[in-house]
C-alpha cells in the first residue's frame, strides 16, 4: 500500500521539483548576468577613452550617473539572486514575496539607467558645436577644468592622429583661449603635429606652417562621438537585455510562488 502512495505522489510533486530546480538556475543565471553588468557599469566609470572632462565643461555627465547606478543594480541583482535560490530551497512564500518587492526596485533603478543614458547623449554628440565651443574655451586655460580638457584634449590628438574639433582650421578660424595664452606663437597645439615615438613633434615648423605631412588636418568630432556613443549603448543595451532577462526571471519566480505548497 506505501509503494502504491509513493508511487501516486511522485508524479505529482514531481512538477514542482522540476519548477524549484529550473528556478534555482535561473537565479544563478541573473547573478551572474549581475556581475557582468556591474562589470560594464565599473569600466565605463573607469572612462578608459577619457572622456569625463567634456561631459563635465557641458554639465552632462549623465553617461556616468547611469554607470554607477549599473554598478549598483548589478551588484543588487547579484545579491538578490543568492537570496532567491535561499528562498527556493527554504520553499518559503513569504521569503519569495519579499524577493519579488526587491527585484521589482531594482528594476525601477536598472530601467532608469538605461534611459537615462539613452536620452542624455545628443547633447554632447548631436552636433560638434557644444564640444567645439569647450575646446575653444577651456583649452589651455590655466584651471580645474582647463587642465582636464587640455590633458584630455592632447591625448585624443595624439591617439585619433586628429586636429580640433571639425579640423585644425578650428583653431585659427574662431576665438580661443589657446591663441590668446601662446599669443599666436602657434596656430594649433603642438600635439596637432605628427610626432616621432617618444621624441615629439617630427618637424614643427612644418606643423606650424600646415604642411599636410605634418599636420592631423582631421577632426577628432567623429572620435569623441563614436567613444560617447560606445559607453551609450554599453550601458543602455545591455542593460536593457539584462531587463529582458529579469523580466521572464521574475514570471518564473511568480509562477514558482504561485505553486509553492
Amino acid at each position: 500500500m506505501f509503494d502504491n502512495l509513493m508511487s501516486f505522489a511522485v508524479p505529482l510533486f514531481a512538477p514542482h521539483r522540476a519548477l524549484l530546480r529550473d528556478t534555482q538556475l535561473r537565479f544563478l543565471l541573473k547573478s551572474m548576468a549581475g556581475v557582468a553588468l556591474m562589470a560594464v557599469g565599473i569600466w565605463v566609470v573607469v572612462d578608459p577613452y577619457k572622456m569625463y572632462p567634456v561631459c563635465t565643461a557641458s554639465g552632462k555627465t549623465d553617461i556616468f550617473a547611469a554607470a554607477w547606478i549599473a554598478i549598483f543594480t548589478g551588484f543588487a541583482y547579484f545579491c538578490t539572486a543568492i537570496f532567491g535560490i535561499y528562498a527556493a530551497l527554504k520553499r518559503s512564500r513569504a521569503l519569495m514575496v519579499v524577493y519579488l518587492i526587491i527585484m521589482f526596485i531594482i528594476y525601477l533603478f536598472e530601467c532608469a539607467s538605461c534611459i537615462t543614458a539613452v536620452t542624455n547623449r545628443d547633447y554632447l554628440i548631436g552636433n560638434s558645436n557644444q564640444v567645439k565651443h569647450q575646446m575653444l574655451k577651456f583649452y589651455a586655460q590655466n584651471s580645474i577644468t582647463g587642465k582636464e580638457i587640455t590633458k584630455m584634449w592632447d591625448k585624443v590628438m595624439q591617439e585619433a592622429q586628429c586636429c580640433g574639433t571639425d579640423g585644425a582650421a578650428d583653431w585659427m578660424d574662431f576665438n580661443s583661449t589657446f591663441l590668446v595664452v601662446y599669443n599666436k606663437l602657434y596656430p594649433w597645439p603642438l600635439t596637432c603635429c605628427k610626432n616621432n615615438p617618444g621624441a615629439g613633434a617630427a618637424n614643427v615648423t612644418d606643423c606650424v606652417l600646415g604642411v599636410s605631412t605634418e599636420l592631423f588636418s582631421q577632426g577628432c568630432f567623429s572620435y569623441i562621438q563614436s567613444t560617447i556613443n560606445r559607453y551609450t549603448w554599453v550601458i543602455s543595451w545591455y542593460g536593457f537585455a539584462i531587463q529582458i532577462l529579469v523580466f521572464l526571471l521574475l514570471v518564473i519566480a511568480v509562477a514558482y510562488t504561485i505553486v509553492m505548497e
